[in-house]
């Protein structure tokens, strides 16, 4: 890849971080087969503390091209990709 990547945030109104993180896996969930949205590198933040970002899924290549692990960051046990 050449140049920089652009990144669009998308602010929404919820003051849950629980229900900020379900958006961004609906969102995963539907528009995943768009090649051009990196899902692994979402997070989460306070609209006022945007500095202060949390990464939602683990996001580890998997083995064999298998693509990215979709379960949460910091999870126990070993990785799994998203079913297709």
């Amino acid at each position: 890849m050449s140049g920089a990547r652009w990144i669009i945030h998308l602010p929404t109104t919820t003051i849950d971080r629980s229900v900020a993180v379900a958006l961004a896996t609906t969102l995963r969930a539907e528009l995943d087969h768009v090649e051009v949205i990196d899902f692994g590198e979402t997070t989460v933040s306070e609209e006022d503390r945007q500095f202060l970002r949390t990464r939602v899924w683990c996001d580890t290549r998997l083995p064999g091209g298998a693509g990215r692990c979709a379960l949460a960051d910091g999870h126990p046990g070993d990785c799994t990709a998203l079913p297709r």
